[in-house]
């Protein structure tokens, strides 16, 4: 039996993605949750899963192209045809006649190619129904929506009306998943959009190159404009002497390594951030202005801006709060790999508290990054240097690290932001404050 596999849903508001990689040729057999091919969103590279099993006959889509929700990816011969027992839920009309059920003694399943006469209209192939006496006309003219009791009550739930849901299944049986797709695909688009400015005919004044905009820098253009225009932005900068800091990293530099991973700033950046993000809850949250309300997370998942050949990408650590420096600079180089080499999951963005960018690599001396949307605040962290200190009536040098702090000021006031940033001051120039305060 010749079964079309088509693209599920990926995400919430995920319309479409890029084909990367396509793991399967035809003649391939394959099994229920093995990998087929790759797609690239606007968040992050995933591997497709199989929701059938059976043997390849037909590939509809080319690597490097594009392949929407609901589009055929694969056409499989199933091994088998799967059996199939339909339960009736409740009659059709509260005055339309009974119709014979058989018990579960002498109930006999059909295959998915059996044909079904009977006098009501039946969609769904596997199920035979005796009916005693005619139906009314009304329901007669009905069709019945192939799903489960469960599928049912889930569209009910979500106030969705099964018979309007198209079926991705055998003789068009409808599945969760299919509800799912028709209640995304049914929601009206929202309304913050880009306003694309007019621009001149640059050709006109010499040459030029354009170059399609890619997935990534896409949505984070539309991300970060959708931020900047909804958030109101402030940033607080200070500076925290990390030269003692800085003898504990290289010391304990080798340990990290023999973990497998690698003692940067960030790495304990990440520690530090948790901790303050406990002390002062408020930028752990986000603001719900339909009802009114803050929202604070009683869980620490902090994001990491990492530059990629594509843009910009923040995988999330989660539960910072519960792990240790070295166990966070390994995790911290395992989700970097991943985004630079396009195997992010959207469970490895997904649900972010806070955010940290870090441009010390690179270079500059300071810069206001952008929070990211739902989050309330996000650190930035420049290039450390050596600056003179006036400290004991003499100037000293000292390792200055620059950092940098853009929060949403419809909840958080200046003087919270500053508190904030003093205590992470504090706390790299004296890592022992985590063990009294964190």
């Amino acid at each position: 039996m010749a079964i079309e596999f088509k693209l599920p849903e990926l995400g919430e508001s995920i319309e479409s993605g890029d084909v990367i990689d396509i793991l399967v040729s035809v003649g391939d057999s394959i099994e229920i949750d093995q990998p087929v091919l790759v797609i690239e969103t606007d968040k992050a590279a995933i591997e497709v899963p199989s929701t059938v099993s059976g043997v390849v006959t037909a590939i509809h889509v080319e690597a490097d192209s594009k392949a929407l929700i609901g589009q055929p990816i694969l056409t499989v011969d199933t091994e088998t045809a799967g059996e199939e027992v339909v339960t009736v839920e409740k009659p059709i009309a509260e005055d339309a006649p009974s119709i014979d059920v058989p018990t579960p003694r002498s109930f006999q399943t059909v295959s998915t190619e059996t044909r079904v006469t009977a006098e009501i209209e039946q969609p769904h192939p596997a199920a035979i129904v005796t009916s005693k006496a005619p139906l009314p006309q009304d329901s007669v003219q009905r069709k019945i929506a192939p799903a489960a009791p469960s599928v049912r009550r889930f569209a009910r739930e979500i106030g969705i009306d099964i018979n309007d849901v198209p079926g991705a299944g055998p003789g068009g049986r409808i599945s969760i998943e299919d509800v799912k797709s028709y209640a995304r695909q049914s929601q009206p688009k929202p309304s913050e959009q880009i306003v694309a400015a007019q621009l001149p005919d640059f050709s006109k004044w010499g040459a030029i190159e354009r170059e399609k905009m890619g997935n990534v820098r896409r949505a984070t253009a539309e991300h970060l404009s959708h931020a900047w225009t909804t958030i109101p932005h402030v940033t607080n900068h200070d500076k925290a002497d990390i030269t003692e800091l800085e003898k504990l990293r290289k010391q304990f530099g080798a340990k990290a390594e023999s973990s497998g991973g690698k003692l940067t700033i960030t790495a304990i950046a990440l520690k530090v951030v948790a901790a303050a993000l406990k002390k002062f809850p408020k930028f752990n949250a986000s603001v719900d202005l339909t009802a009114n309300e803050i929202i604070y997370k009683k869980y620490y998942h902090v994001g990491v801006a990492v530059d990629t050949a594509r843009g910009l990408l923040v995988p999330v650590i989660r539960d910072v709060d519960k792990k240790n420096v070295i166990e966070l600079s390994v995790e911290l180089g395992e989700v970097s790999e991943k985004a630079r080499n396009r195997r992010l999951g959207l469970e490895d963005i997904n649900g972010g508290t806070f955010t940290i960018t870090n441009l010390g690599g690179i270079g500059g001396t300071h810069f206001s990054p952008i929070v990211n949307h739902p989050e309330v605040a996000i650190l930035g962290i420049a290039r450390s240097r050596i600056e003179p200190v006036f400290i004991d009536d003499q100037f000293q040098p000292r390792l200055m690290l620059p950092l940098a702090l853009s929060y949403d000021h419809r909840l958080i006031d200046g003087a919270d932001a500053a508190r904030f940033l003093r205590w992470l001051v504090e706390v790299f120039e004296e890592p022992f404050l985590i063990a009294l305060e964190g």
